[in-house]
């Protein structure tokens, strides 16, 4: 699993998510982020004004996953977990490079960019599971960015839960937790297949 963390947190921060999301055999890995940003400004400011911290954080990101699956785990038993700013990413990375992961996970995070973004929508996430989970009041992510995240993982073959909690602080809840351990069940018993 790839835990990548909000605006201002670190890797040590969001790695404490291992030990709610105990999985046998699970390697947990979290890289860190230049000033403890991926880009300097908000999720839905126009793209080019996040670059060329963006691009260089999207790579990033499939770096890792290349040194992942080097040491033999493919992608499809790789889970892409963020939270925040690291939601955004860790979205924002499957729509542009769809493929089958092993799941994907968006905490209070949503797709890049001002309203009106058009996402890619070529190529296929084949069928992967998909948790987002953001509070319907949070002040950093409106709840309509939330469902059209979701409706673009839909329309990519993302098999997209969406849960909108009510009066959520910007947080991790235990409600969040048991989703996300649902999603992960599999690995426990390593029946997931691509």
């Amino acid at each position: 699993m790839i835990l990548v963390h909000g605006r201002g947190d670190s890797a040590s921060g969001i790695l404490q998510l291992a030990d709610v999301l105990p999985v046998p055999g699970m390697a947990y890995f979290a890289p860190q982020a230049s000033g403890h940003t991926w880009y300097p400004n908000r999720f839905l400011a126009p793209i080019q004004t996040n670059e060329p911290w963006l691009s260089s954080a999207l790579a990033g990101l499939g770096n890792l996953l290349s040194q992942i699956d080097a040491f033999g785990v493919p992608v499809w038993r790789t889970v892409l977990l963020g939270f925040s700013q690291g939601a955004c990413l860790a979205l924002e990375f499957a729509v542009r490079h769809p493929q089958r992961f092993g799941g994907l996970v968006g905490l209070s995070g949503g797709l890049i960019g001002p309203p009106g973004t058009a996402w890619p929508r070529a190529g296929s996430l084949d069928g992967t599971a998909a948790f987002l989970g953001c509070s319907d009041v949070d002040s950093h992510i409106p709840a309509s960015r939330v469902h059209e995240s979701a409706d673009v993982l839909r329309a990519i073959g993302g098999q997209v839960t969406t849960v909108l909690y009510p009066g959520m602080d910007h947080t991790i809840t235990r409600e969040e937790i048991d989703e996300v351990t649902r999603l992960i069940a599999p690995f426990a018993t390593h029946d997931r297949q691509p």
